[in-house]
């Protein structure tokens, strides 16, 4: 018989009229990676922040044990001290001081009273080096990247002697190396014995590196299998309650003349002199067609963007037409005024202001589009409010609720909406649907697929290479700045613009 080291049984948490755990059950082994998947709304981070202590018994039902005795955590630090730490997505790190002392926050090792930051030091050193990592522990936590910043949160975790190591969407916010480097720390510590609990909206990081899979829906388990005995169509049908045989739908687009068109742009790097981030690039944009831009990581795709939308510090050369006439973007208000939509790949940081409501932020970048003479701008501005919401379907008590208190699939919506009521000639989409789950995806590609329907210009940035494919009917694909390669829907195979992704050019379509 397989021992558990935590088993949760039946789990029921309520909200003032939402009931969001069922009678969830969930159970971890030592040295496995479990991943817990579902949409938006599943009941994933209720379930989390129950281990975590956040939500304290008697504020829930049903029953927590590990290695066998139950244990009703009070508090946070009751769940701590039982060895479970919680990584979020948001990191809990102080910026101004160092990874040492980040590590050792409210726990620092002292000597007749006085912190003893030689053994502070040292011991994190020590926690480093087991993880095969080269960080400098005197550095302040602001001078690394996202990825060391994850990675210092795991370190912080193990010094805590955590057993069970709960990572909310890891990779969110990492490179491809970064992501490479953590899943091999991830693997050494599953060789050591710790547990872990993966939760993540991306399904192929949770087939590389999970060995068993629980899907909630709708505050209830579904579903709890071996990795390898499942399949992501399965995996989705399960978080989504139906049948997923096409991810993407079906394009009908009537491709018609050419509504936009760069030429020959170049965008230096601000801190660089003399290094191009976009070298030479041109391409064009049809009525009806979406255009997607295929690259890896650093191949200039969203500097591309942010350059021809006025937004990118660094300089930059070129020509921009849209429908034939040459226009000048010195700042994001004029490419706005010219018909150019941006949804940027970091909604929370440049696309909402998340502290505002719905129709705040939809109306932002339209105020005297919705303001008429006679109308004041109060009444238009709910009009048009109301009809984008229900439009694009965002799932919100009203227009009037807060932004941030939204799923990540809805707040897309939201900023979708904020530039489809500038009525646009052409929309910039860089990484659409980054950090949504798959059923949210799947509503933004839809959405995606009826505006080209209706006549607009779409270019589309993504780092899901299926994305691209799925949803473009022609690509172009950057590497190192420069256009390597151009493709017809038919012709746009994966192994195709991988190889032209990689610096290998190809010119076709």
């Amino acid at each position: 018989m397989i021992s558990h080291l935590l088993e949760m049984k039946a789990i029921t948490k309520s909200f003032p009229g939402v009931k969001a755990l069922d009678g969830v059950s969930f159970d971890l082994r030592a040295g496995e990676i479990h991943a817990l998947v579902g949409e938006n709304g599943a009941g994933k981070s209720t379930l989390i922040k129950i281990l975590a202590g956040v939500y304290p018994h008697p504020e829930y039902g049903g029953k927590v044990f590990l290695e066998g005795a139950a244990r009703r955590f009070a508090s946070v630090r009751d769940s701590e001290q039982a060895g479970i730490a919680v990584i979020y997505q948001e990191l809990s790190l102080v910026k101004d001081l160092s990874v040492a002392e980040n590590i050792f926050l409210g726990r620092e090792p002292r000597r007749f009273g006085i912190i003893n930051w030689e053994e502070l030091y040292s011991r994190a050193q020590k926690l480093l080096d087991d993880l095969h990592l080269t960080i400098d522990t005197g550095s302040p936590v602001r001078n690394l990247g996202i990825g060391h910043q994850q990675l210092v949160e795991i370190a912080k975790a193990l010094s805590q002697n955590a057993r069970i190591v709960v990572l909310d969407e890891p990779t969110a916010a990492l490179t491809d190396a970064e992501v490479e480097t953590l899943f091999g720390i991830l693997n050494d510590l599953r060789a050591r014995g710790v547990a872990m609990i993966y939760i993540s909206h991306k399904l192929d990081e949770v087939f590389h590196i999970s060995d068993r899979i629980t899907v909630l829906r709708d505050g209830k388990t579904i579903d709890t299998t071996t990795t390898t005995e499942t399949d992501e169509p399965r995996v989705i049908a399960r978080m989504v309650g139906r049948s997923v045989d096409q991810i993407f739908p079906e394009a009908k687009h009537d491709r018609g003349e050419v509504v936009f068109e760069a030429r020959d742009v170049t965008v230096e790097d601000p801190s660089v002199p003399g290094k191009l981030l976009v070298d030479h690039v041109g391409f064009t944009a049809h009525k009806g067609e979406v255009l997607g831009i295929a690259g890896l990581m650093g191949s200039g795709r969203s500097e591309l963007l942010m350059a021809i939308f006025g937004a990118h510090p660094g300089r930059k050369s070129g020509e921009i037409l849209v429908d034939g006439k040459q226009i000048q973007i010195a700042k994001p208000s004029d490419a706005i005024r010219n018909g150019i939509g941006f949804v940027t790949e970091d909604r929370k940081r440049y696309g909402l202001i998340l502290d505002q409501t719905i129709l705040k932020n939809m109306t932002l970048a339209c105020l005297r589009r919705v303001s008429g003479r006679f109308v004041t701008s109060e009444d238009a501005e709910a009009a048009a409010g109301e009809r984008a919401a229900t439009e694009l379907r965002i799932k919100a008590p009203s227009v009037f609720t807060v932004a941030g208190t939204l799923s990540g699939g809805n707040q897309q919506k939201v900023v979708l909406a904020k530039w489809l009521l500038t009525n646009p000639r052409v929309l910039f989409l860089d990484e659409p649907t980054r950090g949504i789950d798959v059923g949210a995806k799947q509503e933004i590609y839809a959405q995606i697929n009826r505006l080209a329907e209706s006549g607009l210009a779409i270019v589309l940035v993504s780092s899901e290479l299926p994305e691209v494919l799925g949803l473009s009917d022609r690509v172009i694909v950057l590497h190192e700045g420069r256009v390597t390669g151009e493709f017809a829907r038919s012709e746009a195979t994966p192994e195709a613009v991988m190889s032209c992704a990689t610096g290998h050019a190809r010119r076709a379509a």
